[in-house]
Parts: structure tokens; sequence; C-alpha cells
């Protein structure tokens, strides 16, 4: 894979500083806005980057450039991933994918047409940790009662009380705790359970945008929360509950530091399966092989599984 990258923010830094560790990856490309020149060119020294853009055409339109990294603000995933498409390259888009199912029926249509790929990069459903709590959902089963809980003072959230809006906190660039932390808990649920039959958000507005929220999601047979939070502190930990017994995951949901299994009348085991330093390392595995493989079954079972997402999120979204 011959990856280009759009974006100059934390969670570019985040990927160039493991980017290293992914085999079969080839960092060829790296575009920011003029603004963040500057940034760029410190990057680029830094990972030894090819070529650096402050036009993102300019990268399009690089024949070493097979794959399009979208990390841009939420607002901007759409249309820069359309983009990409249009110029020919698969496209890996940071989470949340995009605002609504339209806009991502739409960029898989574009992809399939042209026989290329778009994969949603969302952490946790990659990790081994995460697997190992798929795998031992029958031990605990019947499943009635989950609670997820991701929580993390922003780092942002004093300057955005001060009346500093940056795009975490900015309802025109599609902020705020449901798309950025909240986003984590649903594809852990959606993908353990599924669409729920009933949607409620009940956010904490402050400053037109929701520094915190509880998602809750209902099924015939189990009830799931999902709480997050960019406003408070907490240690983090999560639970599915069944009537044999409990699985737990202790830690930020976007890494799944370590997991537990608790069964009725048995000891707590605390686990971890996880094979890499960084939580990001594992989904770009995976998105190297399914690029390299052309693998477009795997493409279809994880778009499917992003636009069922998608559409509780979109659900959720229009409550705030």
């Amino acid at each position: 894979m011959k990856l280009g990258i759009i974006g100059s923010g934390k969670i570019v830094h985040d990927f160039l500083s493991i980017a290293n560790q992914i085999p079969h990856l080839d960092l060829t490309a790296l575009s920011t806005t003029k603004r963040s020149h500057q940034i760029g060119l410190e990057l680029q020294k830094q990972y030894h980057i090819s070529n650096l853009y402050d036009d993102n055409n300019n990268l399009f339109n690089d024949s070493n450039v097979d794959t399009v990294y979208v990390a841009v603000p939420n607002s901007l995933h759409f249309s820069i991933a359309k983009a990409a498409l249009e110029a020919g390259k698969n496209v890996i888009c940071e989470k949340p994918f995009v605002a609504t199912i339209d806009e991502a029926r739409e960029l898989k249509k574009i992809a399939d047409k042209n026989q290329l790929i778009i994969v949603e990069a969302i952490t946790n459903i990659y990790l081994e940790n995460f697997k190992f709590i798929e795998d031992n959902l029958t031990k605990i089963a019947p499943i009635h009662i989950v609670n997820l809980n991701y929580t993390q003072y922003s780092s942002r959230y004093d300057a955005f009380l001060e009346g500093d809006i940056q795009p975490a906190f900015d309802p025109k660039k599609d902020g705020g705790a449901l798309m950025d932390l909240g986003i984590y808990n649903l594809h852990i649920i959606v993908k353990l359970f599924g669409k729920p039959n009933s949607v409620k958000y009940f956010p904490t507005i402050q400053k037109n945008i929701d520094t915190s929220g509880i998602l809750h999601l209902s099924y015939s047979d189990k009830q799931a929360n999902s709480i997050a939070a960019k406003d408070s502190f907490s240690p983090n930990v999560s639970t599915i509950e069944g009537e044999k017994g409990a699985l737990i995951i202790y830690g930020h949901p976007n890494e799944m530091p370590k997991v537990g299994i608790q069964l009725r009348g048995k000891d707590l085991e605390i686990i971890n399966h996880n094979k890499y330093s960084h939580r990001m390392i594992a989904e770009f595995i995976e998105f190297t092989k399914i690029i390299d493989q052309h693998n477009f079954m795997a493409v279809d079972k994880a778009f499917t599984h992003s636009l069922n997402t998608l559409a509780v999120l979109q659900e959720a979204k229009s409550q705030r």
C-alpha cells in the first residue's frame, strides 16, 4: 500500500509515530492546508515522507499514491473521500465515517464502480481484546445489560469554556462527545449485537454542542447504555452483563488495554491479548492486507457494519 495522508492534527501525529511498524506500508505523501504547511514540513522531515503538498489535488494526482488516509475534521470527510475516489485512489476514512447514510452509500457506489476500496478507520473492533470479548459472549449469555463508558476530560475543554471553539467542540464541524468518543462505544455495541430497535440520546449541551451525553439503545432482549463525556473524569470501566457472568473492558474503549471475564461463582480473570503497543497498528495492518489483496468481500462486510453504525449515529445526532 502506497499511502498519502491528508491532515496534520493529533491523529496524524499518532499514526506517523507508528507507521514504520506496519508491514508493506509505504508512506509516500502528506497534504496539509496552506495554514498548516510549517507543521507539514516538520512532519515530512521527522518521518522521511517523500512528498509534501499544501493542495489536496496535488496528492490526488501523485501516481505514487494508491491509497488516501482521510484524517481531517469530521465535516470534511465526505468531500475529501469523494474527491480521492474520483481521482482513482482507495480511501481509509477516519471515524466517524461520514455524516449520513446517503453520503456513505454514494461513496461506496463510486468505489464499486471504479473497483476501489473504502473503509472506516475505527481502532477498537480490530483489536485482539475486542476479539476476546466477541468470542466469549456465549459464555455469559443470555445478555441483558450493556454499559460502555468513554469519558476523557478534553485537553481543549477549558479553552472551549473560555470561548475558544476548536473543531472537536464545533457544531459546524460535526464535533461533540457523541461524534468524537461515543462513536467508539457505538461501534462495539452494533458489532456485537446489531442495530437496536430504538435509539434515544440524552446530551449535556453547552454552547450548542454536546460536551457529554448518554445514548440508550433498546433491544428486544437487552438494554445498552453508551456514556461519552469530554467534560468529566472517569477511570472508564465498561461491562457486558449476562445471566452466566460478565465481560469487562478496562480503560478507554478506543484502545481496550485490558479485558476481563467473570463467570457467576468464579474468580475474575483479567487479560490483555492486544499484540501491539499502539491502538492504530492492528487496524492498519488489516487495511494494508485488504487493499494489497483487493479483498472486496472484507470491504463489503466492513462497510455493512459502518452503515449499521452510522444509521444509529444519525438518529442519535438528530436528538442533540
